[in-house]
């Protein structure tokens, strides 16, 4: 029970995040005057750098969660980044 209402609050802190950097990229593009093709470029490399650090946060909650250590830590993360980028 404790797991799933745990990966219920990722779930919801995963689409706030996502909604949130819109917002935040957006307002940083505005910040530094960006306009056109160079906006258009910001803003989408801000979200993908967004969705990747939301990635990995996530990924290493799961891992606490399992209470992996070392090396199946590190490779549990690095799976589960990689699939939830395929996403």
């Amino acid at each position: 029970m404790r797991n799933i209402a745990l990966l219920a609050l990722l779930t919801l802190f995963s689409a706030n995040v996502a909604s949130a950097a819109d917002a935040t990229c957006e307002a940083k593009a505005a910040e530094k005057k960006l306009a056109g093709a160079a906006k258009a470029s910001f803003i989408k490399k801000c979200e993908k750098d967004a969705k990747a650090n939301n990635a990995q946060a996530s990924c290493d909650a799961k891992a606490a969660e399992k209470k992996l250590a070392g090396a199946a830590k590190t490779s549990f993360v690095k799976k589960c980044v990689k699939d939830s980028s395929a996403k």
